[in-house]
């Protein structure tokens, strides 16, 4: 499976930005002042000898940018950077999602290229593009591969036509790209429960207050639970993070910090407000920075459940400080520690129920573990709901082989709120349910398939076995409930 949101993650900075009592720019100049002045001699030296005997014609401006990268990047440090002006936009722009493109998500399946889900307000909605959606050329250049996905992005205010099949009809839609703000946030109640969803996707400026309108509308709905979705959220302002904080804890620790003195300070909660109902906080390998200082505040409070995989683990805080010329220095000035005083740099926190390699069974037993008590699943190439609740993102890879029909054994654990595990010796998948029972599928059967060090269990053989769940797979969209 691969998944192609609007916002490529592996190309945002993890971030946690603070402006907690530091230095300023001007405290960073003073402290310079300590250093021998033939350092900056020596620095000037070659600068003169470049400019007066160069023949390759860098410019001094160049000179002292390369300079200034060379000091930072020596630091054995990958958080730490050096941003022109430019770079500091962009950098700026990647917290607060702001981009320029149509305003889709997309998801590359079995050859085809999905629309899962159209922005409102959007460039592709104005246009009439729709979820379910084909994309089948863009400029009348076929796709054929994920990489063409390139092909949709483009300048601010160009053009593009895109040819996509809707059912049985092909049909070409021109669309301007634009610039345009992802929310930050998301939130729906999951129907006839009292569960709320709230998804954060960034810790942005805007997050905290995109939160509370969020909350408070859950609230209202009558929402008794909760479950936080941190996942692949790779930070952004720590304050927003502590202001998102305070809607679950009265008073408390948010975390621990400690900058060159190696003094440990604690950052305190105070007069926020008790959440007064049970909180499941969702995490995976990308949940970074500002997200683990929310989830280990939020655990180490006795307020949530963590329910998912190891997160990132960056214990680290940056901060930015202009430069005269614009251009500004990101360093990192501070660790910092969950309130239970954990130091989980470069290895993560460990959930408190470990969901790995499926991110939609990390969805289910966070449900469940919300009070989900029935559960009604419906997927599609390009879409999935529970209970009626769409999830952009979540995906079901369903295999096909004759009449038999192979879905992941791990979403099909979560389903019964088992575990799932491998018998090497008589090459079986176990599923261990919530009562201890265990049942076993084999390769050689049929029961179960692996590919691509992914495993699957075939439905019907599933379905014999734990008769309470009921499933169909029609013209493509797999029903599953239990």
């Amino acid at each position: 499976m691969n998944l192609y949101k609007l916002r490529q993650k592996a190309l945002i900075p993890l971030l946690a930005i603070s402006i907690f009592a530091l230095p300023t720019a001007a405290g960073a100049a003073e402290a310079t002042n300590v250093a021998e002045s033939s350092d900056m001699a020596i620095l000037q030296e070659v600068l003169d000898y470049l400019e007066a005997y160069n023949i390759e014609g860098a410019e001094r401006e160049l000179l002292l940018e390369n300079a200034i990268r060379g000091m930072v990047y020596t630091l054995d440090d990958p958080y730490s950077d050096y941003y022109s002006k430019e770079e500091l936009q962009q950098f700026e722009d990647s917290i607060n999602q702001e981009y320029v493109g149509i305003g889709v998500t997309l998801r590359f399946n079995n050859n085809n290229l999905y629309i899962t889900e159209v922005l409102a307000g959007s460039p592709a909605s104005k246009s009439g593009l729709k979820q379910n959606d084909i994309i089948k050329k863009v400029d009348g250049q076929a796709v054929k591969s994920i990489d063409d996905i390139m092909l949709i992005s483009g300048e601010e205010d160009s053009k593009v036509a895109i040819t996509i099949l809707r059912g049985d009809k092909t049909l070409a839609i021109p669309v301007t790209r634009t610039h345009f703000t992802l929310p930050s946030v998301k939130g729906s109640m999951i129907p006839s429960t009292r569960i709320g969803y709230i998804a954060i996707t960034s810790f942005s400026d805007t997050a905290d207050q995109e939160f509370d309108s969020e909350l408070d509308k859950l609230r209202k709905a009558g929402m008794k639970s909760i479950v936080l979705d941190l996942r692949d959220n790779l930070g952004g302002y720590v304050e927003v993070a502590q202001n998102i904080a305070k809607r679950f804890i009265k008073n408390g620790t948010l975390m621990y910090t400690a900058d060159q003195s190696g003094v440990l300070e604690e950052i305190p909660i105070t007069d926020g407000e008790n959440i007064g109902m049970p909180v499941v906080v969702l995490t995976n390998e990308l949940t970074a920075s500002a997200s683990e200082i929310l989830t280990g505040a939020l655990h180490d409070n006795g307020v949530a459940t963590v329910v998912g995989s190891q997160t990132y683990g960056k214990a680290r805080i940056q901060n930015l400080f202009t430069l005269s010329n614009g251009s500004s220095l990101k360093l990192t000035v501070q660790r910092y520690l969950t309130p239970n005083k954990l130091d989980f740099n470069h290895t993560g926190l460990t959930p408190d129920i470990e969901v790995s390699n499926s991110s939609v069974a990390q969805l289910i037993t966070g449900l469940y573990k919300a009070g989900l008590r029935t559960i009604d699943i419906q997927a599609t190439a390009s879409s999935f709901s529970v209970n009626g609740a769409s999830f952009g993102g979540e995906f079901i890879d369903i295999i096909q082989s004759g009449n038999k029909v192979y879905v992941s054994s791990r979403i099909l654990g979560s389903l019964v709120k088992g575990s799932v595990t491998w018998d090497n010796i008589n090459q079986k998948l176990i599923i261990t349910d919530s009562s201890g029972k265990k049942s076993g599928f084999s390769i050689a059967a049929k029961s179960a398939k692996m590919v691509d060090s992914q495993s699957y269990i075939e439905l019907h053989d599933f379905q014999k076995k734990f008769t309470d769940v009921k499933w169909s797979y029609q013209h493509g969209v797999l029903k599953l409930s239990k």
